[in-house]
């Protein structure tokens, strides 16, 4: 499952920081717009870019055992409620992404909940009902891990078909950033505590139980993060590795992946093991308030593009970026260039 990822061209990603030099602006005056805006050309694969109208989301939810082991503020009843707040239209994610022009799926990958009533093709990539306490057992069997691996190549090889210039992973499940800063920790090699934030908001009690929780998951899961998939199934959850397949099958194909918060990361960092090179496929949404976001982040080499203390997930935060990917693609493209100046 490890294929390496051809990274977007570096004679393109020079012409256009040439054109982007050759801009009637200061020398570094775009700043981040700048950077972005050469990441978007050499991602696109034209100098100068396309705009970028065709951004499209997919919402992984799913439950986690370690839910029940208070992890978390809310009750694991609350993410098949989200699921149908999100096919109403009416969650956070909705409002920024109706804002924004951006289209959202949301996909049963893993709820604890038969949600009934519900279109069909939002189970149809269903694999279990919830994940395992990852403190207590492993999150999913081997062979769930490749089936929710698989389903994420499908649906970005389905978003792609719909015309998507830029993808964007969002999550959708209470517990899952546990699961989460396991993944992260294990990838870099950390010790729980460094790794793990206050999620939905718990106390400082719930917290430090929390740090148990994931070490705990972590020492149990002992030298088996030598291998991303099976640091999925010893670790993850079934929406996670879905999440993973889905960016990991976007860097393979060429199309960039806008990330969110610390799951949105999470999954970043088990596909660029899965498809190594994934990550200069990927641009980094926003600074999300959990460490393990950062961490990974640095890792990956990436700087958010925003920083307003959200913690919301859902990919919120990507697509809260998304109009200044769009300003620094038009910017690269319709300022005049010093050398047509009267």
């Amino acid at each position: 499952m490890t294929t390496p990822v051809t990274p977007p061209s570096k004679s393109l990603r020079d012409a256009a920081a040439e054109r982007l030099a050759g801009l009637a602006t200061p020398p570094g005056a775009l700043g981040r717009l700048g950077d972005l805006a050469v990441w978007v050309a050499a991602t696109q694969g034209q100098v100068p870019p396309a705009p970028v109208d065709r951004v499209r989301a997919v919402i992984f939810a799913g439950d986690h055992g370690v839910a029940d082991h208070g992890v978390s503020a809310f009750p694991k009843e609350i993410t098949p409620a989200m699921v149908r707040t999100f096919l109403a239209g009416r969650a956070g994610v909705s409002v920024l992404a109706a804002q924004h022009g951006v289209t959202v799926r949301v996909l049963d990958i893993a709820v604890d909940d038969d949600l009934h009533g519900v279109a069909p093709e939002v189970t149809a990539y269903k694999v279990r009902r919830g994940s395992g306490a990852i403190h207590l057992e492993d999150a999913l069997t081997p062979d769930e891990t490749r089936q929710a691996i698989a389903a994420g190549q499908s649906i970005a090889a389905e978003e792609i078909a719909a015309g998507a210039q830029l993808l964007i992973s969002g999550d959708m499940g209470i517990g899952n950033t546990t699961p989460a800063a396991a993944l992260i920790a294990a990838s870099l090699g950390l010790p729980a505590v460094e790794v793990t934030g206050r999620g939905t908001g718990i106390d400082e009690r719930a917290l430090d139980h929390k740090v148990a929780i994931v070490q705990q998951a972590l020492d149990r899961a002992g030298d088996r993060s030598a291998d991303p998939v099976e640091m999925l199934t010893a670790l993850g959850s079934a929406d996670l590795a879905a999440a993973a397949g889905f960016m990991a099958a976007a860097a393979r194909a060429g199309v960039p992946v806008l990330l969110d918060g610390v799951i949105s990361v999470a999954a970043a960092v088990v596909a660029d093991r899965l498809a190594p090179g994934a990550a200069a496929w990927f641009a980094a949404g926003h600074r999300s308030t959990e460490p393990a976001q950062i961490l990974a982040l640095d890792k990956l080499g990436l700087e958010p593009v925003l920083d307003l203390g959200m913690r919301l997930g859902e990919g919120s935060g990507a697509v809260a970026a998304v109009p200044l990917i769009r300003s620094a693609a038009l910017l690269l493209a319709d300022v005049l260039l010093l050398s047509e100046l009267a």
